[in-house]
C-alpha cells in the first residue's frame, strides 16, 4: 500500500544529524500546500522519534515510518 502514495516533496537529509532532518522537514512543510505529502530521508535514528512528535504536535498526519535500505523514510501529510 505504501508504494501507492507518492510524495509531492522529498527531503533527502541522509548524512545529516538531529536536528537537521527535522529542520529540513519543517522547511518543506512551510513551503508545501495543504494536502501535500512530504517524505524525509534520514540516516539519523533520532529522526524516527523527533519527526513523528513534531508532526503530531503540529496537528498534521503521520503517514508512516519506513525502514529503507540504509536509511529511514518518514512520510507526512500537511493538513493545515
Amino acid at each position: 500500500m505504501e508504494n501507492e502514495i507518492k510524495p509531492n516533496k522529498v527531503v533527502d537529509a541522509r548524512g545529516s544529524f538531529c536536528p537537521g532532518p527535522l529542520m529540513e522537514m519543517i522547511k518543506a512543510y512551510k513551503e508545501a500546500k495543504v494536502g501535500d505529502v512530504i517524505s524525509v530521508y534520514s540516516t539519523d535514528s533520532g529522526t524516527k522519534k523527533d519527526a513523528p512528535a513534531w508532526i503530531n504536535k503540529s496537528g498534521n498526519e503521520l503517514i508512516g515510518i519506513f525502514d529503507r535500505t540504509g536509511y529511514y523514510e518518514i512520510m507526512m501529510k500537511k493538513v493545515k
